[in-house]
């Protein structure tokens, strides 16, 4: 035992300063003011109330909009994709799999870059469009432009834990329940949603926090004029200089995701309680 604990220090160590320290800074930030000089701070709860101001409840509201949508399309197709893989050969599901995650290999600047070749006025899009005829379309610096960013961006992490789960179904239990008379869509209910219910939430849950933390794309898709909670956190410490209202806001949205992930487990609880 003694062993063990002296091989782990070290991490427990560099565990402490790369999160636990700064995690301790944004806390002392968000209830104080005086910028970064943490020699004249005074304490005050000001920095979160400025977080009620309309301007940054409509913020915080379009991030949580846009964050559901991105995770309802993500869901509905996600698992679709993940169910047809799961009924492919296990070297088929390994290589479609990988199709799935490469581009998670290509950084999302790079990702977010080429959706704006494509949805741009002079983009792929509006040029056959014209090729063919018609009059092209506004797509960028749209809400559809955003939240065709996130849904790309984050589709990844909704398949493969959705993937993962279906894999683990016994075979026997879904031949079992057609032996006992259900069709196609009541086995689909009863056995493959019900035992896939853990990788539907930690799908979930990915992509909600990523959606409503990111900056990048609403920042390039969205024209630098959309603001998102991940836009104005980087708005605050890049460009105002305020980072004791920036860490007030990081706050707030680990606050979000804290309430998010307790939901979410909960309600995985009860469904295998159910079971």
């Amino acid at each position: 035992m003694k062993h063990f604990v002296k091989l782990v220090r070290p991490y427990i160590v560099w565990a402490f300063i790369i999160i636990v320290v700064p995690l301790l800074l944004i806390v002392l930030y968000s209830v104080t003011t005086g910028g970064n000089d943490l020699v004249n701070i005074s304490f005050t709860l000001r920095n979160f109330k400025k977080i009620g101001e309309p301007i940054y409840l409509e913020v915080l509201k379009k991030s949580l909009v846009l964050g559901l949508l991105s995770v309802i399309i993500c869901l509905v197709v996600g698992y679709a994709l993940a169910y047809i893989i799961s009924k492919k050969s296990e070297k088929m599901q390994n290589l479609l799999i990988l199709l799935v995650t490469i581009p998670m290999w290509i950084n999302t600047l790079l990702r977010t870059y080429a959706w704006i070749s494509i949805l741009s006025d002079n983009g792929v899009v509006n040029s056959f469009l014209r090729w063919m005829g018609a009059k092209p379309v506004n797509l960028m610096y749209t809400d559809f432009a955003v939240l065709l960013g996130l849904v790309s961006d984050l589709l990844p992490f909704m398949v493969i834990p959705i993937h993962t789960s279906i894999r683990k179904i016994d075979r026997s239990l879904i031949e079992a329940s057609f032996d006992l008379g259900a069709n196609r869509f009541q086995t689909f209910w009863k056995v493959t949603w019900r035992m896939s219910i853990p990788g539907v939430i930690n799908g979930i849950m990915m992509t909600f926090l990523l959606s409503i933390s990111t900056f990048v794309i609403p920042k390039l898709l969205g024209g630098g004029q959309y603001m998102l909670i991940g836009n104005l956190i980087e708005n605050q410490f890049i460009s105002v200089g305020n980072w004791n209202f920036g860490s007030a806001i990081s706050i707030i949205l680990a606050f979000i995701i804290l309430v998010g992930m307790t939901v979410m487990k909960k309600f995985d609880k009860e469904e295998k309680e159910e079971e």
